[in-house]
């Protein structure tokens, strides 16, 4: 069930059939990987999934997967949204993205991080991004000491909101 709906996301794109059949075995969903997956149906019909894996604080979005059919219908960020919110105890999720989903992913607040080898073609690269969890890039929590040392390295005093340095502290009222 899984595994036609990843296949057929997958072929939605302009890929030829032997790509196709190069990636085969990379967009089958086994039984061990059920346990990762999140579904959404309708009526008993398989529309999308996501899957994430990784161990704290470091995840990864596994899969995201749209039945070509609901393309453009808006669960792609429903799927997005659901999989953010469920990702609690993450500091950040990375994606190996298809080329073509990167736009999607980079709309949805993904930064591009690099690029990862492709597990089935030799020589071909995927975007590779991340998309950090309630909006915090690291955690940093300093001593009072620290933060006045580092205050004073950088030449300013930094306006610091749960644990992220958000910049240059603001005088009041400046916007």
């Amino acid at each position: 069930m899984l595994t036609a709906l990843v296949r057929a996301a997958k072929a939605h794109w302009p890929y030829d059939a032997a790509f196709l059949a190069a990636v085969r075995d990379e967009l089958t969903v086994r039984p061990g990987d059920l346990e990762r997956f999140v579904i959404a149906e309708r009526d008993g019909v398989v529309l999308g999934c996501y899957g994430i894996g990784g161990t704290p604080p470091a995840g990864e979005l596994t899969d995201l997967w749209v039945a070509p059919g609901v393309i453009g219908t808006g669960l792609g960020r429903v799927l997005w949204d659901h999989a953010v919110a469920s990702a609690a105890g993450y500091e950040y999720l990375d994606i190996d993205a298809d080329p073509y989903a990167e736009g999607f992913y980079l709309r949805m607040g993904a930064e591009r991080i690099g690029e990862s080898p492709s597990g089935s073609i030799p020589g071909r690269v995927l975007p590779r991004l991340r998309v950090w969890i309630n909006g915090t890039r690291r955690a940093t929590v300093r001593s009072d000491d620290e933060a006045d040392r580092h205050r004073e390295e950088d030449g300013g005093a930094h306006h610091v909101e749960r644990g992220r340095d958000t910049g240059p502290a603001q005088p009041p009222g400046h916007p």
